[in-house]
């Protein structure tokens, strides 16, 4: 029997975990006097229930490239900046929530959760007119979306309680278990299974988009939450043995072939002269609400438009606020010559600052953004980079010392790394005039590698896996994301050591600022080999020989393998603690 103290502290808990909803008082339109039944009787209620489960994924942005080995970004010299308390690991689990990339997003994910734990129960029994189609329609997003939830969970905070119903006032938290990883990842699969289930027509779970249905969730999403999920569970960080590459080539296969099949391409829209550099830069600043006619590659946008011209911007554009992220020289040594060749080997110093050149890809050390993969011109403002690309005899980026845009040390508003985020930024954008795009939450392309990664793994780089109507390689898979960029194929015969590197280096290029590299080098476990510093380049002297010298940044201590995960809030750890006596904090982060 629990004593009234212990209520109340349930009570209190079961408000900040977002997870409430039996009482049928406790989900109240604005008037504050309709009960669960009443919404779940009428059309229009009923529909902005459903309305009320979306929103709750932390929306993709560009800042968490600062968090990794992508970007250092120009506030690491402002006074009690998230980028200061991180990169000198002084994040706790009590304070990680006000310094992370997106704070702790435990609460608000566990809130969706419960949102569509209520509309899937609360259907079943609802009186609404409305065909049982339609109704199914609605239980197929809900399950999407309750998918996608654990999904974004799981990547950030590994296992975690699974909720599959509404829970009463009275409900006991202190029987309440973590599950591991793969059993998340299995029900997040049932989830969209469940969905899937639905007929693909337009009044059931679709593949279109139609009219005010910007950001739905359709068949594509579903299939890519199974291909991201089950890529993750068979990673080194998460794999137990319950999800194999096996498995994954099989689920992800499904998932490419099923979009491909239904209308989803590569973006290959060619620009306008003086629009874009090309068809991969056109893409991310393409507005993707366009109900698939232009862009059909975008499976799930999730961010929101951004204006990089103001805050990852370069401080002769007027109006700017900060810099923001600031690529990496390490990032920069990623992008290939346009010939497909590395330029860059490795390393000879353990500072990373003298190069292993690659005589066979052309590169030269004096002229470095010369013949590069088409997709570093998409992404990157350099040292001589056209400004405005309808004035190609214009304005160029100066980033050498003493530059219009040259790095510095001390200035937000200044590189720190000799470099400048492009990516999303529409050149026309200005204070009058935002045209920058937005991240991209599930994209055709993620499906390809994921693909690539899986088949790989299991089978080799040039072994034939059927999906479909159609057999597809490794690399097969891997060449059709380069093909769009205008990049050659990878080539054959590559050693599984070497065509790992290849296909790492091909995963961080293509979703460079997408937040994909915050999470891949966790679940690879390579935290610790690639962010314990980042280098950058610093160019002197103007006209015809500049000097272009390399230089390590300060040490970070971010890359423990506490840093894998995040921490669980440590007040809810702690209520769980007098709840239960068990101690659900992840490894390391005991404060």
């Amino acid at each position: 029997m629990k004593t009234q103290r212990e209520i109340l502290v349930l009570l209190f808990l079961t408000m900040v975990f977002g997870l409430l909803s039996c009482n049928k008082q406790l989900d109240l339109q604005s008037d504050g006097r309709l009960t669960l039944d009443e919404v779940f009787s009428d059309y229009n209620r009923t529909r902005g229930y459903l309305n009320s489960c979306y929103g709750y994924t932390p929306a993709p942005y560009i800042d968490r490239s600062s968090y990794s080995d992508e970007a250092q970004d120009a506030d690491d010299i402002t006074p009690g900046s998230n980028y200061i308390v991180w990169y000198r690991g002084s994040v706790t689990a009590s304070n990680y929530g006000s310094y992370s990339a997106d704070g702790s997003p435990w609460g608000q994910l566990y809130e969706g959760i419960r949102k569509c734990n209520v509309f899937i129960e609360s259907i079943k029994t609802a009186t609404v007119y409305a065909s049982e189609e339609e109704k199914a329609s609605w239980v197929a997003q809900a399950h999407t979306l309750r998918a996608l939830y654990y999904l974004q969970l799981i990547k950030r905070y590994g296992g975690v309680p699974i909720f599959d119903m509404p829970l009463a006032v009275d409900h006991d938290f202190s029987q309440d278990k973590r599950a591991s990883f793969s059993e998340v990842v299995s029900f997040i699969l049932a989830d969209c299974d469940r969905a899937l289930e639905v007929p693909a027509n337009r009044t059931g779970f679709s593949w279109d988009v139609y009219d005010n249905q910007f950001g739905i969730m359709t068949r594509a999403v579903a299939y890519a939450i199974k291909s991201q999920a089950v890529t993750y569970a068979a990673s080194p960080l998460w794999s137990d043995g319950t999800y194999t590459w096996a498995d994954a080539v099989t689920i992800s296969g499904e998932a490419l072939s099923e979009c491909l099949a239904n209308g989803y391409e590569l973006f290959d829209v060619q620009p306008a002269e003086g629009e874009a550099q090309n068809a991969y830069a056109l893409y991310f600043f393409t507005s993707s609400n366009d109900q698939r006619t232009v862009d059909k590659e975008t499976i799930y946008q999730g961010g929101d438009q951004m204006e990089i011209w103001r805050n990852a911007g370069l401080p002769s554009n007027a109006g700017m606020d900060r810099t923001g992220p600031c690529p990496t020289q390490e990032l920069i040594d990623s992008y290939e010559m346009a010939n497909g060749e590395p330029p860059i080997l490795g390393y000879t110093d353990d500072d990373r600052t003298i190069p292993t050149i690659n005589n066979s890809s052309g590169y030269d050390e004096l002229n470095p953004y010369v013949g590069r993969d088409p997709r570093f011109y998409a992404s990157i403002y350099y040292n001589g980079a056209v400004r405005h690309l309808d004035q190609p005899t214009g304005q160029k980026v100066e980033t050498f010392v003493g530059g219009r845009e040259g790095i510095s040390a001390n200035s937000r508003r200044n590189t720190r790394t000799g470099y400048y985020l492009r990516k999303y930024n529409n050149h026309r954008s200005g204070l009058n005039n935002n045209a920058d795009g937005a991240v991209r939450l599930f994209r055709l392309a993620e499906l390809y590698l994921n693909f690539a990664e899986a088949a790989y793994q299991a089978f080799g780089p040039d072994a034939s896996v059927a999906i479909g109507n159609r057999s597809l390689t490794a690399r097969e898979a891997i060449n059709a994301v380069r093909r769009r960029a205008g990049m050659p194929d990878l080539p054959a015969g590559l050693s599984d050591e070497d065509f790992e590197k290849r296909y790492r280096n091909e995963r961080r290029v293509e979703f460079a600022f997408e937040e994909h590299r915050f999470f891949d080098v966790r679940r690879w476990k390579i935290l610790d080999q690639t962010d314990r510093f980042v280098t950058g380049m610093r160019i002197t002297g103007t006209g015809d020989n500049p000097g272009y010298n390399r230089f390590k940044l300060a040490n970070r201590s971010c890359w423990s393998d506490k840093f894998l995960i995040y921490p669980i809030d440590q007040h809810e750890v702690n209520k769980m603690v007098e709840l239960s006596g068990e101690n659900w904090q992840n490894p390391g982060w005991l404060d």
